[in-house]
């Protein structure tokens, strides 16, 4: 492989070099992310008090894949999207929706995704996204940054302690796992596309 191809995120072997048919693919891919992140959301595991989703996994795999740009504009688009009233969130329509939930419990989290994409996409962009102990590395600076803010965000609303009991302590080893999932499958399919 050459060093031009292994300074860009995985979804670049996939795009057009230029022209309309590239940003038609842009969209497509941004908008494709979306979805995959609202399936994730709406993908409930119940265990104890709390539900978990998919979530974290799908954004830690869309910032891999897509790279720093592509990666936040989609996490923007899906902010876009339930800002806007469109029930894309996990717990929306029940719980409410549009920018009401955003500033809800969950606020601070999900503004940590999209910093969290942010940091995964920047790494991908390096070449990270090839070494999986790098990309893990990445991808776990980035859920600790992403679980800081909703944290802080959950503190302001129901308190510290309540904020870390159900907000951060019922998640630390699910998301572990996430991202260890992650930074082990983004790697393994560059290591396909190198053997080809």
């Amino acid at each position: 492989m050459s060093a031009a191809i292994l300074s860009r995120p995985l979804i670049s072997l996939a795009l057009p070099e230029k022209g309309v048919a590239r940003y038609a693919v842009l969209g497509f891919l941004a908008l494709a992310g979306t979805l995959l992140l609202t399936l994730s959301a709406k993908t409930k595991v119940v265990l104890g008090p709390v539900d978990m989703s998919l979530q974290t996994l799908v954004v830690l795999g869309i910032a891999a894949t897509f790279g720093l740009r592509l990666g936040v504009a989609t996490l923007l688009l899906y902010m876009a999207q339930g800002a806007m009233g469109f029930p894309v969130f996990q717990s929306t329509p029940e719980k409410g929706i549009g920018i009401a939930y955003m500033l809800g419990t969950t606020g601070g989290f999900l503004a940590g995704f999209v910093v969290m994409a942010a940091i995964v996409g920047w790494a991908a962009d390096r070449g990270w996204d090839r070494n999986p102990f790098k990309l893990f590395g990445a991808m776990l600076a980035a859920e600790v940054v992403m679980m800081a803010i909703g944290f802080a965000w959950l503190a302001t609303i129901i308190g510290g302690a309540a904020a870390w009991q159900f907000g951060v302590a019922p998640f630390i080893l699910p998301d572990l796992v996430k991202v260890a999932l992650a930074a082990a499958i983004v790697p393994a399919v560059w290591a396909l596309f190198a053997r080809r």
